[in-house]
């Protein structure tokens, strides 16, 4: 695969051989985001866990101290003074078995979280086809089907991540933008790590933490030193 100028810079900065530590790690991918944009920094986790099995299953919700940089928004499946509540909280749509269609036939996706009430949960179903590839379906692991729809609204605007296992058990997420100081970003990244480690697995025999990396949208990956981490 052939890479641009910018790339091919960035990635002299990193030292393929090296596991870094995570301040380290962030000071190096923060100097190799050199786009044009406010790239967002990732970490990606590779995890010792076999999705496959229920008990090995990894998924939650964790609130960044700083936020993700991004403005998220939220679609709350709501009725009558629920659906008041999440209007006041600041939703940016409210709605119920009526949102089905334009999302179902339509297409509309302009949403980036989906928070519902309880009740309103046999409506969503209707959508998993749509909304479950793309991880928006509520869970209440992830505190997005909750009676408590001002708290949800709060926190995701606060920056409150979902963290789950992909087809290959591996965890991806943002913690932040390039234009974050290193000290948010280092922040925000330990909280996050303190979060997996907390969420692991009883049944999970074996590693767990295989490795972890940080990259920007457009930037090189740089490999953290696990042992440093869980410690």
């Amino acid at each position: 695969m052939k890479r641009g100028k910018r790339y091919v810079e960035a990635a002299k900065l990193v030292d393929r051989t090296n596991l870094y530590d995570a301040a380290e790690a962030i000071s190096i991918v923060k100097k190799a985001s050199v786009a044009k944009f406010d790239e967002t920094i990732e970490a990606h986790i590779r995890t010792g866990c076999d999705g496959r099995h229920a008990d090995q299953q990894i998924r939650g919700a964790v609130v960044l101290p700083h936020g993700t940089g991004k403005t998220v928004r939220i679609l709350v499946f709501a009725k009558g003074p629920k659906a008041d509540e999440a209007q006041a909280a600041g939703a940016d749509f409210v709605g119920a078995e009526e949102l089905i269609p334009k999302i179902q036939n339509e297409g509309w996706l302009d949403f980036d979280v989906v928070v519902a009430t309880p009740d309103m949960m046999g409506v969503v179903g209707r959508l998993g086809r749509v909304l479950g590839p793309k991880g928006l379906m509520p869970n209440p692991k992830a505190g997005t089907v909750t009676m408590d729809v001002t708290k949800a609204i709060n926190d995701i605007k606060a920056g409150k991540i979902e963290y789950r296992l992909d087809k290959t058990n591996i965890i991806h997420v943002p913690v932040g933008k390039a234009s974050f100081t290193e000290e948010m970003l280092a922040d925000n990244f330990q909280t996050l790590i303190d979060a997996i480690l907390k969420a692991k697995p009883s049944a999970l025999k074996g590693s767990y933490l295989k490795s972890v990396t940080l990259t920007s949208t457009m930037g090189p990956g740089v490999k953290l030193n696990v042992a440093k981490l869980v410690n």
